[in-house]
């Protein structure tokens, strides 16, 4: 049993992760893209996105790694057998029930202490994106700004932005004091200023303007240092700017002892979305055995499509119930836990149906009325290609 689950349930989770970070890839690509940032950039966002993927990804592969299993034993009827000898359902979900155990455990470390601040890590990320902290590339053919005083333009790159040409720099000193210079080549050199790099330019023009001068001065250069000031960044916040960075200690202080009561519901229903979340895992044995045991000479995958189904929805159900908390309109004790209660009450539900009621199938009414309804609808079409026949 242990290794029926182990396949699928690993497998589920490498999958949704590997779909969920390639769809966020795509985006990040062009958000730091559009901010000029550098490409590697891109991996440390996505790692710290990851913890916030195994928060949905590791109840969905506890699902389907459990329902697989007893849809395997039921199909090649090694099920039967366990039932002939005397092994009830309690007993087969012994170890489905330590799986839950570990991953729930799991699943609450991430929820309540790893993705809070991995949360936090990949805001400061894009805030260093925007900012040009990171060290903002320049944009080959645009003009680039560098802070409210000067703009460059590159016409051609190479070597990674080693060699560069076609330049033309632009500062502006003072209303009615301002540098341009245009040059065949240049590169960026450091200085011992961090503040500060060195700009130097090859075969060039530069013009200077200043009141002092009754005409503009132009110089013709073989080689000139142009100092480029960097643009000040402001610091990143704190953490704890929105409700996903704090960890559950913090939550629940903040849920007591907050300045505000807006605060003090924001914190309590985040608080209680991520108990509910976790409690849950414990359903979902008893979920996907009633689920995963279709019926006799049945290998409908019908069960497979309606676990996913419930436990998205349900993730997305708990959602809604946290926003409402947090506007005030309902207690977040209330709104989390009255849906968890009705779950709970549903797969209770199922699981007496295949475990104690004599023939009792659950899936196997669900499977007659779908097929009865694709009957319809195909029954239907045919007679309307008929009728324009």
């Amino acid at each position: 049993m242990a290794r029926l689950i182990a396949l699928p349930l690993f497998s589920t989770l490498i999958i949704a992760a590997m779909l969920l970070i390639l769809d966020r890839m795509l985006r990040l690509f062009d958000f730091v893209a559009t901010q000029g940032g550098p490409v590697s950039v891109v991996w440390r966002m996505l790692a710290n996105l990851l913890p916030e993927y195994l928060g949905l990804g590791i109840p969905i592969g506890l699902m389907l790694g459990i329902l697989l299993a007893f849809r395997r034993l039921a199909t090649t009827s090694e099920l039967d057998v366990l039932r002939g000898v005397g092994m009830s359902y309690g007993r087969l979900l012994r170890v489905p029930f330590m799986y839950a155990l570990v991953l729930a455990a799991v699943n609450l470390a991430i929820v309540g202490y790893v993705q809070p601040k991995a949360r936090y890590f990949y805001e400061g990320l894009r805030f260093e994106l925007r900012t040009g902290a990171l060290g903002a590339s320049i944009k080959v053919g645009e003009f680039t700004h560098f802070g409210d005083k000067m703009t460059l333009r590159i016409e051609e790159s190479e070597d990674k932005g080693r060699r560069l040409s076609g330049i033309f720099v632009h500062q502006q000193m003072s209303p009615t004091k301002w540098v341009s210079v245009t040059a065949q080549s240049g590169e960026f050199l450091a200085t011992d200023d961090p503040n500060t790099i060195i700009f130097r330019l090859v075969r060039g023009t530069l013009v200077h303007t200043d009141p002092k001068f009754s005409a503009p001065r132009v110089l013709t250069f073989t080689s000139h240092d142009l100092p480029i000031p960097l643009p000040r960044t402001e610091s990143f916040r704190d953490r704890g700017g929105r409700n996903v960075e704090w960890t559950l200690p913090e939550l629940a202080r903040l849920g007591k002892d907050g300045d505000t009561q807006t605060l003090r519901d924001q914190s309590r229903a985040e608080f209680h979305f991520r108990l509910v979340e976790v409690a849950s895992m414990f359903l979902l044995p008893f979920l996907a055995l009633a689920l995963g045991v279709p019926p006799k000479r049945s290998t409908s995958a019908l069960g497979v499509f309606l676990s996913i189904v419930l436990v998205v929805t349900y993730h997305k159900v708990n959602q809604y119930a946290t926003d409402f908390g947090e506007l005030g309109r309902v207690d977040p004790l209330i709104a989390l836990w009255v849906p968890f209660a009705l779950f709970a009450a549903l797969t209770g539900w199922l699981y007496y149906q295949i475990a104690y009621v004599p023939g009792g199938q659950p899936i196997g009414g669900l499977e007659r009325f779908f097929s009865r309804a694709a009957k319809l609808v195909t029954g239907r079409f045919k007679r309307r290609r008929e009728a324009v026949a």
